[in-house]
């Protein structure tokens, strides 16, 4: 089978194109015939080594684990003797984690995995698509804070994967939802449901007089001092990324004051709870009550090319890799 293989981290130049064995399912195992993957903000760290703390746990000179790639959609080609929860031709979407393995055409996973079925009306690229930003963005509307119907909610990297699929969820769970995003993307974020949408290239946050509930800083980009005068006396700053000054006010600001930073590393949780929260985003997608944003669609064969696109910070939504 052909499979993306890298051995050294770096840009999109160690992603290579290789033929390696098709993997045989054990006896607790299901192999599944990817269809679709998705470019995730944690590939491209892994590929890249970047944070290098991150390193502890992916290799520290190098990837431990030499296929790329941790959320797929695809359809259940072979079953061990020990599975029941699957069956061949049943459609699936799964998540890898540190495991990896999706930037393939066949994978092997435990059937009690991070592996749920996925409806007929939903399409690879949809499911794959918004896997890692709906259930990151869920996680925290859900865990860190419980948005009430008329909170006021700003979203900063409205256009991107979690953005997208926090402006749609804030407004399922009856918010009101700025948007914070480049001019070119305003028409977007809009038809996804913002109420309203701040340019940031012409610093319209910044000189807004706004206050929020809730302030979800999707892309680490936003500064939580500068922040605070935008959030109400017992507001929120919500991150999906580490970085020093973010622990640092976690542990020497947040206790003496009534407007919080919190952090999650979500793809950390229990699996119960990614689960969970993989059922619900399926759900509504299959509801229609959210959509997919999907940028762009690249091939296997292309992935250097799609990864690159990426690494330039400007993708609408999802970048999604063909392979089936």
């Amino acid at each position: 089978m052909r499979s993306i293989i890298v051995n050294a981290y770096g840009g999109p130049e160690v992603l290579k194109l290789e033929n390696v064995e098709k993997p045989t399912p054990k006896s607790n195992e299901v192999l599944i015939k990817i269809e679709a993957t998705s470019i995730t903000a944690a590939a491209t760290m892994m590929r890249t080594g970047t944070p290098y703390f991150g390193r502890l746990f992916t290799g520290l000179r190098r990837p431990k684990v030499k296929t790329p790639g941790t959320d797929l959609a695809g359809i259940v080609e072979a079953v061990g003797q020990d599975v029941n929860r699957f069956s061949i031709g049943d459609k699936i979407i799964a998540a890898t984690d540190l495991k990896c393995g999706a930037y393939a055409e066949y994978i092997c996973i435990p059937q009690d995995d991070m592996i749920v079925h996925r409806p007929e009306n939903i399409s690879a690229e949809e499911a794959t698509g918004i896997l890692d930003g709906g259930c990151t963005a869920l996680a925290f509307f859900t865990d860190q804070v419980k948005i009430k119907p008329g909170d006021k909610v700003l979203i900063n990297g409205a256009s991107g994967s979690i953005g997208t699929a926090a402006i749609q969820l804030a407004k399922e769970f009856g918010a009101e939802v700025t948007a914070v995003c480049s001019g070119k993307n305003a028409e977007l974020v809009s038809k996804l449901g913002a109420d309203q949408v701040l340019d940031y290239t012409k610093n319209e946050l910044e000189n807004s007089t706004d206050q929020f509930d809730v302030i979800f800083d999707t892309v680490g980009k936003l500064s939580y001092c500068n922040s605070r005068k935008h959030l109400k006396r017992n507001g929120l700053f919500l991150t999906p990324v580490l970085k020093l000054n973010v622990l640092m006010t976690m542990l020497f600001v947040n206790p003496f004051s009534k407007k919080k930073l919190r952090f999650s590393a979500t793809g950390l949780r229990k699996k119960e709870l990614r689960i969970r929260d993989m059922i619900k985003i399926i759900n509504l997608l299959e509801t229609a009550k959210i959509r997919t944003v999907i940028d762009r669609v690249y091939t296997l064969e292309e992935m250097q090319e799609a990864h690159k696109y990426v690494d330039l910070g400007h993708k609408r939504g999802n970048v999604i890799i063909k392979i089936a």
